[in-house]
């Protein structure tokens, strides 16, 4: 049989569409205008930046490349990695979450919190991923842990696995840097696509809360085979590596095995 193509589109920031196994799987979808909020409006202040500077940059930089009617289409699956409010769209009037997304779509989640607040927010086809595989329209999915802050995690955080028939394994990290997790599961699974996080935000509380170029390097000496797919750039103001930036710093450590995709591009493997 003839192996599918995988293709990943980069739409901003970790929102990302995935086509595996015939099914379309969009990720972490943040969805608002550009220049909606700044860390200064989180209530209570929890996160600073370490460039004061920059907690008054309203964020997301830039608007979605297409529109959301496209992004949605024929999405049979969502996938959240986590409720951040670079990840989902969250109301600052009363803390619901992704109000442009159709709430009968099957969602995938990571633990017990997140699921009330979909439930809270009107979703009503919620799944809690854990470490044992589950199968959804022919493709198996399985929870990965993430650490999210070299200091203090700045909450809990997953990565999800792919695996289906005649596909590729398609390894989401999520928010973390690397850490043992990472490792084993590049090493238990051998995922041949691996996205990573890469814009190495940080946060005077949490420390670096994804990765940053050395991590890149370390998950490209432990899956030397994979493609590396890197995401999660140039939209939030605690950013502090650029896509620019990454291209050059992976070129001093010799690696190359990697895609960064500007937004709107799609990705074939």
């Amino acid at each position: 049989e003839i192996p599918h193509i995988m293709k990943i589109t980069q739409i901003r920031n970790a929102t990302n569409r995935l086509e595996y196994a015939g099914k379309t799987f969009l990720i972490d979808p943040w969805l608002m205008p550009r220049h909606t909020f700044c860390f200064v409006d989180i209530p209570g202040q929890p996160y600073h930046t370490p460039d004061p500077l920059k907690e008054h940059l309203p964020m997301p930089f830039y608007d979605l490349p297409m529109s959301k009617e496209e992004i949605l289409k024929d999405v049979d699956f969502i996938v959240l990695t986590h409720i951040h409010p670079d990840h989902i769209d969250i109301s600052s009037e009363d803390g619901t979450v992704g109000a442009p997304l159709n709430k009968t779509i099957p969602i995938f989640c990571q633990n017990e919190g997140d699921a009330a607040i979909l439930k809270k927010s009107g979703f009503q086809n919620i799944t809690i991923l854990s470490e044992e595989s589950i199968t959804a329209g022919g493709v198996t999915l399985r929870k990965i842990p993430a650490l999210h802050g070299t200091f203090i995690p700045c909450g809990d955080a997953m990565g999800v696995l792919f695996e289906a028939e005649n596909e590729k394994t398609f390894y989401l990290a999520g928010d973390t840097i690397w850490y043992d997790g990472v490792k084993n599961a590049i090493e238990t699974y051998h995922p041949e696509v691996i996205a990573l996080n890469a814009c190495a935000a940080e946060t005077k509380e949490n420390g670096r809360l994804i990765m940053d170029d050395q991590d890149v390097w370390n998950v490209a000496q432990t899956a030397p085979y994979a493609r590396l797919y890197l995401t999660h750039f140039d939209n939030v103001a605690h950013a502090t590596i650029t896509r620019h930036s990454m291209r050059g710093k992976l070129l001093n450590y010799g690696v190359t095995n990697y895609d960064i995709p500007e937004d709107g591009e799609t990705i074939n493997y």
